[in-house]
């Protein structure tokens, strides 16, 4: 199964042609629309980290992992659409982590630990630092979503290595978009809550994608979800703000 990435000559053919390089733009494009709900998900998970630096650093460490498990499940192939558990996995743990979220934040459960930090990182009696255990959470997520992305690149191209360079670039895309994500989250604290707002939206997507319930919500709708999501969130923000400025002038 693993041949093809083996051989020389393939990986010679696939640098140097042409089509080869239209059919790995066609994957990187399709990665990262596959990925937009991955990116929210890892980008709230990093926000528990202290310093941008850490979360900067577990998303690094994170793309190591995501590119050796993507090596292993291509050449799995097919036989990823029998993992179908791993979805059902992925949604229970991204449902508690939205619901565990709004209950903290609602109910102002231990606030000096922080918002929307799960009690899985939270405990401290944990033989693993904070920062690995965040690592370890992002890989776990990347296991799920990977699996939907990799069955429609085989789809796309039987030749594992264009498949493989496609994901490759695609996760680099996708990491980008979830940087963004961080970046904006430290300096809009709203898109904490939309974000785990969206994460619930996406346990419901993964766990309806199973194979006994088997409906799909397009990546196409959910990206464009995201998308209003992110702008009814930044109006909100900064009609908040304008608000906030208006009454200060007014008590000064």
């Amino acid at each position: 199964m693993y041949g093809p990435f083996f051989d020389l000559n393939n990986w010679a053919h696939v640098i140097t042609s042409g089509n080869d390089w239209l059919i790995i733009l066609s994957l990187i494009l399709l990665e990262c629309l596959l990925s937009v709900d991955n990116a929210v998900v890892l980008a709230a998970q990093t926000q528990v980290l202290p310093t941008e630096d850490l979360r900067r650093k577990s998303l690094l460490y994170g793309i190591w992992g995501a590119y050796l498990f993507r090596f292993i499940a291509i050449g799995l192939g097919t036989y990823l659409i029998h993992f179908w558990f791993i979805k059902v996995l992925g949604a229970a743990y991204l449902a508690y982590l939205s619901l565990h979220f709004f209950w903290d934040r609602y109910r102002h459960v231990d606030d000096n630990v922080g918002e929307g930090e799960s009690k899985l990182l939270q405990g401290k009696h944990h033989r693993l630092s904070l920062f690995w255990r965040v690592v370890i959470s992002i890989e776990s997520m990347d296991i799920v979503f990977s699996i939907d992305s990799i069955l429609a690149s085989l789809a796309v191209s039987s030749n594992p290595v264009v498949v493989l360079i496609g994901g490759m670039i695609g996760i680099l895309c996708m990491r980008g978009v979830a940087e963004v994500i961080m970046a904006l989250m430290t300096k809009i604290p709203e898109l904490e809550v939309m974000a785990y707002a969206l994460i619930a939206i996406i346990a419901v997507k993964l766990f309806l994608a199973i194979p006994i319930i088997n409906i799909e919500i397009p990546n196409e709708i959910f990206a464009i979800i995201v998308a209003a999501a992110i702008i009814v969130t930044l109006i909100i923000h900064y009609v908040r703000a304008a608000s906030e400025k208006a009454q200060e002038k007014e008590k000064g």
